[in-house]
């Protein structure tokens, strides 16, 4: 291409192609300007985390002991929870596993109660495990990973993901513990808590409660969403939670709807969507609809998926007002036409399409829908607060009025 340079004020050369100087787009001391709207330079960091391997596609767990076998791994526990535990599924992991599996653990549980997570690390030590193997939703796989945390001053256990569900928590090094005492949930983060292999089984996904996979594919909206709206927000998170929005919005009906064979090809397609919605989360960080989750579901007893179902739509027009200009890859995922003169408006029809593609799923979509009673509500709001204030994942400071009109909205 033609390039001409030029020096500005300070002597700094600028390149410019012609045809950017003719459409008046010009980089000058860090800043562009686009079509009369300025643009800054991008300046960011992205780390990438542990995961190694990602494998997909039907009957993929006969890989599981090939992959122990591959990585060194002699004794390793596969970590569960009660339905999963007493289904015909589990022999198909512990079978590929064969003799390396020393034991199994079913007592994951929703939230990841501490009591669990105590019961699972003392089974580490009485079976000198050297990996877990999480099987199910994100509960199971964030019990290996809150386990597996006072290990890391003496050595490292490795995890290997077998999801059930579309939360994604096979994607991330961190994970939620709850204290049984407070319901408050608080988080463990480190990068060697990541799962090093993901394996990625349709087959594996029929016997999840339709409900349950249902509000995991909401999750999984809740990540794409808020990845791409984060004041962290980076180009590849961008491209990706755009592409699991699309990916959600064409398959996850018919995922739960069509016949077996259709079925596994429109799960895999979400089990795609889950993982491009996380891509990157660690350096974005999510926002105010996940931590509004964060404490609505221990509390109540309401699972994830289904706090997204009831907060994100709102938590979306919260941000429609704060940075509405960052909604361009929501709204590319939804089809919908972004306005950059008046991204606010967009911003908002993204709100309303959300709220929409909840609603045609069978899922509550309030906290009146789950028993929660209203007089409630504020109980939570001191804890939000403090999670917005620690993660400082919203541009500004959020008072306590507004923590009580988005509950107050989610009512």
């Amino acid at each position: 291409m033609t390039t001409t340079e030029t020096r500005n004020e300070l002597g700094t050369t600028v390149a410019k192609d012609l045809r950017t100087v003719m459409q008046g787009k010009i980089a000058i001391g860090g800043e562009a300007s686009y079509e009369g709207a300025p643009v800054k330079a991008l300046d960011y960091d992205f780390n990438l985390s542990k995961l190694e391997r990602v494998m997909s596609g039907t009957g993929k767990v006969a890989a599981l002991g090939h992959e122990l076998e591959r990585r060194g791994l002699k004794r390793t526990i596969v970590v569960t929870g009660k339905t999963l535990g007493g289904s015909a599924l589990l022999e198909k992991v512990t079978g590929a596993a064969g003799a390396r599996c020393v034991a199994v653990f079913k007592g994951a549980r929703q939230h990841v109660p501490r009591s669990s997570v105590h019961e699972l690390q003392a089974l580490i030590e009485r079976e000198n495990a050297d990996s877990l193997i999480g099987f199910g939703g994100g509960s199971p796989i964030d019990t290996c990973k809150v386990a597996s945390h006072p290990f890391l001053e003496k050595r490292e256990i490795i995890q290997i993901a077998i999801p059930t569900a579309l939360s994604a928590a096979e994607y991330t090094y961190g994970g939620g513990v709850t204290d049984e005492k407070t319901l408050v949930k608080s988080v463990v983060s480190d990068p060697r808590l990541q799962p090093r292999t993901v394996i990625n089984d349709p087959e594996l996904t029929l016997e999840t409660p339709e409900w349950l996979w249902v509000a995991t594919g909401m999750r999984a909206l809740d990540h794409a969403i808020e990845t791409s709206y984060a004041k962290r927000h980076h180009p590849l998170s961008d491209a990706l939670g755009a592409k699991a929005i699309s990916l959600l919005v064409e398959h996850l009906k018919p995922s739960i709807e069509r016949s077996t064979a259709e079925q596994l090809a429109h799960r895999g397609e979400c089990q795609f969507a889950a993982w491009f919605s996380i891509f990157g989360s660690m350096n974005t960080r999510f926002g105010i609809s996940h931590l509004l989750g964060h404490q609505i579901g221990p509390r109540w007893n309401i699972a994830h998926g289904i706090t997204s179902c009831i907060t994100l739509p709102h938590a979306m027009r919260f941000m429609a007002g704060i940075a509405p200009e960052r909604f361009g890859p929501i709204a590319e995922g939804f089809g919908i036409p972004f306005d950059r003169a008046n991204p606010k408006a967009s911003a908002l029809a993204c709100a309303d399409r959300t709220a929409q593609f909840i609603a045609s799923f069978d899922v509550p979509h309030s906290l009146k829908d789950v028993g929660v009673s209203r007089n409630e509500i504020q109980q939570i709001v001191p804890a939000v607060l403090h999670e917005v204030k620690e993660r400082a994942v919203v541009d500004k400071p959020i008072t306590e009025a507004e923590v009580v009109a988005l509950l107050e909205a989610s009512y």
